[in-house]
């Protein structure tokens, strides 16, 4: 089995089986000189609106599994495609350097921007390198250290959200894990400057949060957002991992559920079939988001927006303990 057919998801084989179709009649055409154009048309229509269909009726779960796909853009490639002559700054200046949470200074669209984000890697050593993207408490405090730069130097900040949440270990507790991880929601609250955070694939639990208390929170079509990943929600709810699906529809993790809830500010279009099968034009789309909401941010005095940052988190917060005591 080769690694394209290991990483196509249970919904996507029929998809795949279309587009195998298609490139056989086309080599077909080539080799044989054969008139076969109609029947490529048909089928190229007949893909086209199946994957609208697909894509249009996906499942909280099967959002889940686009969201954490092996081939989807990671933070590194955002940056390679938006962020020009990036040059990232390691260490917390306290005990290590923290691959998993990249961090450093570029250009977005001609204006110096600070960018902080998560990496995942797209192969086992790369993974490993970076952890998964679960970040210890020195990569939350080198995030707090960049964020201090862009308050200083009047620098937006735009970070990437990509984690199944912080890193679990035993030696991160020892150093403090759930104090980094509040101490940089807390600085996210603090620094006056703009901040834009994008769920980019998975957004899980406070390792998640940590880099996404931001003036506008945008949210990939196809991400996730949620304070546990749906395997935790139901070993804790359930004791089974059989109940997963069940905990993906309970968590109203998806953009569209957390858009309807006031948690996100905006869904940002994924090209039909996902960021996976067309990066590049996922990357524009972005882009064109992106410089939208900075533009809009940079009109506000520093002083205001700061108020506004707090005043927004602190609503959605008594918003839930009102439903709480309701129900």
């Amino acid at each position: 089995m080769t690694d394209n057919e290991t990483n196509v998801l249970d919904f996507e084989k029929t998809i795949v089986e279309i587009e195998e179709k298609i490139d056989h009649l086309q080599s077909m055409a080539r080799n044989e000189d054969l008139d076969i154009s109609k029947e490529i048309q048909k089928l190229q229509k007949h893909l086209q609106t199946h994957m609208e269909h697909v894509y249009r009726h996906l499942t909280p779960w099967q959002k889940a599994q686009i969201a954490r796909h092996p081939s989807r853009p990671h933070c590194l490639n955002y940056i390679e495609a938006l962020i020009k002559d990036f040059t990232p700054l390691a260490g917390d200046r306290r005990f290590a350097d923290d691959a998993a949470m990249v961090c450093g200074l570029g250009f977005f669209e001609n204006t110096p921007v600070v960018v902080i984000g998560q990496e995942k890697g797209n192969d086992l050593d790369s993974r490993i390198k970076y952890n998964f993207g679960m970040a210890k408490p020195e990569g939350y405090r080198k995030a707090q250290r960049l964020m201090d730069m862009a308050e200083k130097f009047k620098l937006p900040v735009l970070s990437f959200v990509d984690t199944a949440g912080a890193y679990p270990g035993i030696d991160a507790e020892a150093r403090g894990q759930a104090e980094a991880i509040a101490s940089s929601i807390e600085k996210c609250l603090q620094i006056k400057t703009p901040i834009i955070a994008t769920v980019i694939g998975e957004g899980g639990s406070g390792g998640a949060i940590a880099i996404a208390v931001a003036d506008r929170v945008l949210m990939l079509e196809h991400s996730i957002y949620s304070v546990i990943s749906p395997e935790g929600c139901a070993s804790i709810l359930w004791r089974s991992a059989e109940k997963t699906k069940e905990a993906t529809e309970a968590l109203n993790l998806t953009a569209q559920d957390l858009k309807k809830l006031g948690i996100i500010d905006e869904i940002v279009a994924e090209p039909i079939g996902g960021a996976h099968r067309q990066p590049e034009q996922t990357y524009e789309n972005l882009r064109t988001a992106l410089k939208r909401n900075l533009q809009e941010l940079t009109e506000i005095n520093y002083e205001k927006l700061k108020k506004q940052r707090t005043d927004k988190f602190m609503k959605i917060g008594s918003q839930f303990v009102q439903v709480k005591q309701v129900k």
